[in-house]
């Protein structure tokens, strides 16, 4: 037994909960950022789950807060795994983590399962599941203080501008300064409705059948608040990349929305009204967020793995990933385009 399952061990009882004696530790992939290790507890599969290793950005992976949402949503959400345990004291295992309830089915990226042809069903499911998510009543289920509504589209402009100028600490490249002014200028009011957000809410972030392509969980809830219906929705778009754009961005392959058959993002903007019955009102405001957010995401992990806190090769393009995404985002929202 190594030295994580050894400590890992001598914790879970004090949560009422015991490690198998054939227990291993298996990375689950899939994941970027959060590590994901399959465990057997003497009450079935489970899920050790845990930030990645090194700094973290303000706010990210945040256990606690995924704690505290997947406990209250579990009762009301059935693709919400039951959080087992939650530790927050990072002497047990360096970090806080969390203990989750490991369910069945496959985290879809850029590519589809072998021998299923047809994505359509992996839109429709995740779009469903977030419009399902979105129609909870955050205080009927014990989450009406999670976040801060008012403001939101300030605030993370606000915050997403501070992680930005910490990830470029020689100054920020010419297209974040310039979409970061343009997004200054266009801030819109807040909308009244708050609804829960789980703030990365892309295909691989639901794990579903690898055949009928139907969800059994939704997963990653480190980031969940509330705030408007559009961002979640501006999230999505924001990775959903399309033919006619720019080669450069079309090499993020985050999601299969490159393969043939696959809807645009105005279809997809138009799918979700229909489906949950709501407008998410204008998209181009919250889709430019979007991308400044992604392209810091994607250039904090660039950071990270320069310092050697992370390993992989697909980590090493990051950087210029990051700089398409910007110039496309910055390029679409001033023309007024999703």
């Amino acid at each position: 037994m190594n030295d994580t399952l050894e400590r890992l061990a001598r914790w879970l009882p004090g949560a009422g909960l015991m490690l198998a004696p054939h227990s291993g530790l298996e990375r689950l992939g899939g994941g970027i950022a959060n590590r994901n290790e399959a465990i057997v507890l003497t009450s079935g599969l489970a899920v050790l789950r845990r930030p990645p290793p090194g700094v973290l950005a303000a706010g990210a992976s945040d256990m606690g807060r995924e704690a505290r949402v997947l406990t209250a949503l579990a009762p009301h959400f059935a693709l919400a795994p039951r959080c087992l345990a939650f530790c927050a004291d990072a002497d047990v295992l360096g970090t806080p983590f969390l203990i989750l309830e490991r369910r069945p089915g496959v985290a879809i990226g850029g590519d589809l399962p072998e021998g299923v042809a047809n994505g359509q069903p992996l839109v429709e499911a995740t779009l469903t599941a977030m419009a399902a998510l979105h129609a909870l009543d955050p205080a009927a289920i014990g989450l009406g203080d999670l976040g801060k509504p008012q403001g939101f589209w300030a605030r993370q402009l606000k915050g997403w501008t501070a992680r930005a100028e910490a990830t470029w600490p020689d100054g920020m490249p010419h297209d974040a300064r310039a979409l970061i002014a343009a997004l200054v200028r266009g801030l819109p009011a807040d909308n009244d409705e708050a609804v829960l957000l789980h703030m990365d809410l892309k295909p691989d972030n639901l794990l579903v059948d690898h055949v009928t392509l139907q969800p059994h969980a939704m997963i990653d809830w480190d980031m969940a608040t509330r705030g408007p219906r559009a961002f979640d929705l501006a999230i999505l778009l924001s990775y959903w990349v399309e033919p006619g754009d720019p080669m450069a961005v079309q090499m993020l392959g985050a999601v299969p929305s490159l393969l043939p058959g696959m809807p645009d993002r105005s279809a997809i903007a138009a799918r979700y009204t229909a489906i949950a019955g709501r407008d998410p009102g204008g998209l181009v405001w919250p889709l430019g967020l979007a991308r400044l957010r992604l392209a810091t995401a994607w250039m904090q992990l660039y950071r990270k793995w320069q310092r050697g806190e992370v390993s992989g090769t697909r980590y090493a393009g990051f950087e210029s990933l990051a700089a398409a995404i910007l110039g496309h985002g910055r390029d679409t929202f001033e023309k007024g385009l999703m």
